[in-house]
């Protein structure tokens, strides 16, 4: 399918030497069209090398910085290359690249700026008891403080239009940037829908992923910034 519009895909990478060239190979196949941008987080592995060979435009931090600064980092790219539309997603095969598509629809039809995967929508992920927990309480904090009404808060497979990764400011680096995506979107008023997604959790994605443990860290860095710095 031919989209008509310049298409950025960007994928925040840290160790993901295993699995990150059959993803961008996928995403060629299935979206020959799309640019894919890998931001490699200063890995000590072939993640860089891996993606470069399988296509994908590759930039490098020279110190590791987290996902947030990587996502940024691949946002600025896309935008200074003439991205129409950005998509965001995970590089550990969490995310299932067939499902660019149901991102992409809400923007083409202008029902949305920003569209948020959800994998409580239709639950076809294979949420862990644990994560589960910590997810459900994520979407009370999210509704308690920015008044947005989700179903699933932390979930990196998203996509917005240009105008709206303009406006969006991010300077969260590590894990907490997801919930300071969702604090931007109500404070320049960006419309959004939630989208039905899956999310794969293997051994591999469980091991490479964010820890339960760190919700914590980030539910008390937010609070200490909205209480103390706004």
């Amino acid at each position: 399918m031919h989209y008509g519009k310049s298409i950025f895909v960007v994928l925040p990478a840290y160790r993901e030497a295993g699995v990150i060239g059959g993803i961008v190979s996928e995403i060629r196949k299935r979206y020959p069209d799309f640019s894919i941008v890998v931001v490699d987080d200063y890995s000590y592995d072939t993640t860089a090398k891996e993606a470069a060979n399988a296509g994908a435009h590759v930039l490098k931090h020279c110190i590791n910085l987290g996902q947030g600064a990587a996502v940024k980092t691949g946002i600025a790219f896309a935008l200074q290359k003439g991205a129409d539309i950005i998509v965001h997603m995970d590089a550990d095969g969490q995310h299932v690249v067939s499902e660019i598509g149901l991102l992409l629809e809400p923007l083409f039809a202008r029902k949305a700026d920003v569209v948020l995967g959800s994998r409580f929508l239709i639950d076809k992920s294979n949420v862990p008891s644990l994560r589960r927990l910590v997810l459900k309480a994520g979407i009370l904090f999210t509704w308690f403080f920015s008044g947005l009404r989700l179903s699933d808060t932390h979930n990196g497979f998203r996509a917005s239009t240009r105008e709206a990764a303009q406006k969006i400011s991010m300077n969260e680096n590590r894990m907490a940037h997801a919930s300071e995506i969702l604090h931007e979107i109500v404070r320049h008023n960006l419309s959004y829908v939630e989208v039905p997604v899956t999310v794969l959790y293997t051994k591999y994605s469980l091991l490479h992923g964010q820890k339960s443990s760190n919700a914590f860290h980030i539910v008390t860095r937010l609070l200490w910034r909205k209480l103390f710095l706004e």
